[in-house]
């Protein structure tokens, strides 16, 4: 089985009815584990940093695809719109740093950094600091940049790095899946956790099945343009309506992102990947004429290709104007304990990005 059919076969599983049953004793192990470790924090057996600055953690409890990175873009766009200087801490999965933590510019190579943290670093234009230790990234980032804030994007589980908000992504589509825990379903957590997060945001809409407020803020994820791979020149997303287009995804959810292409009246012939999966020019090109579209994410990973008629799709999280104000709310309570007002116009500029 290749890595591709084996990723495609555990999503199908784990967001199936039933767990992977010769799994399920790991899964045991994996909550007794996990109980462990968050008993040993919550009484100070091992030790949580709190750093001078606010932490923001985004997060989820189920594996890939919830759209935790263009929900930190967007939070970083507000944060912005709100006076402040904000940071990022990311893991950099998939780089190969010689050295973590890694401070990451829109030049670092995404084999060094990871793709997440490339296009974290190019899509926000604020500090980034990426490195498997949360703590050694944040002290570091604040050590060298300016920043008065962070986010730690998908930052849940780390629970050495002290937070002030918690917010948490929920893929509508996907929900909890078999509702079991790793590994032989999608979760990390249970879902107990989504009642001790600050903010939950839905994707797309509400699960079914999934006990959350009515006044749950649903993120939706708006495709709007194309950038060309060859030389950044941008186009509508409707000039490729009616056209038959290659797909190419290698995130966590990636017929999301086939469908939305789909719904766009594109003719798309899908290609999908593992997560984070490694591109080389063999697994971009077809052998045709036709176009090729595929995410910001794998973008990052072909610049070194050459590509003449490839482009990529940004994703970019939405929120109406209620639901955008809801989370500024919360911004304003995380960052202003003595109860500042919320900013209306920061709120809606922020909606409107």
């Amino acid at each position: 089985m290749t890595d591709t059919s084996l990723h495609q076969w555990l999503l199908r599983r784990w967001y199936g009815l039933r767990p992977i049953w010769f799994l399920i004793p790991l899964s045991w192990l994996f909550v007794m584990l996990s109980v462990i470790r968050r008993t040993c924090y919550a009484h100070g057996i091992l030790r949580t940093v709190r750093l001078p600055v606010p932490v923001i953690v985004v997060g989820n409890i189920t594996v890939g695809g919830t759209g935790k990175t263009p929900l930190v873009i967007w939070l970083i766009q507000a944060l912005r719109a709100q006076g402040f200087r904000p940071g990022i801490v990311t893991r950099g999965y998939g780089g190969r740093s010689p050295q973590w933590p890694l401070r990451v510019t829109h030049t670092t190579g995404v084999e060094i950094a990871g793709d997440e943290a490339l296009l974290l670093a190019r899509a926000t234009g604020v500090p980034v600091m990426a490195g498997p230790d949360r703590v050694a990234a944040a002290r570091k980032l604040l050590g060298e940049c300016a920043v008065d804030v962070i986010a730690s994007d998908d930052g849940l589980q780390h629970y050495r790095l002290g937070r002030d908000l918690q917010m948490v992504t929920l893929d509508g589509e996907r929900g909890l899946g078999n509702g079991w825990r790793l590994p032989a379903g999608p979760l990390r957590e249970s879902a107990e956790r989504l009642r001790q997060a600050d903010v939950v945001v839905c994707k797309g809409r509400r699960p079914a099945g999934v006990e959350l407020s009515a006044e749950t803020p649903i993120m939706r994820m708006a495709l709007v343009e194309a950038v060309s791979l060859r030389d950044g020149t941008r186009q509508a997303l409707t000039n490729f309506r009616g056209r038959s287009v290659h797909a190419l995804a290698g995130i966590g959810n990636p017929e999301q992102f086939f469908a939305a292409l789909t719904a766009a009246g594109i003719q798309v012939e899908p290609h999908a990947l593992p997560d984070h999966v490694k591109l080389s020019e063999g697994d971009v090109s077809f052998g045709d004429h036709k176009p090729v579209l595929m995410t910001e994410k794998d973008a990052v990973k072909c610049e070194s290709l050459h590509l003449p008629d490839h482009w990529y799709v940004p994703a970019i999280a939405e929120f109406t104007p209620e639901h955008a104000a809801a989370i500024s709310q919360a911004l304003q309570a995380c960052l202003h304990p003595g109860g500042a007002p919320p900013n209306d116009e920061s709120s809606k500029s922020a909606a409107r990005k």
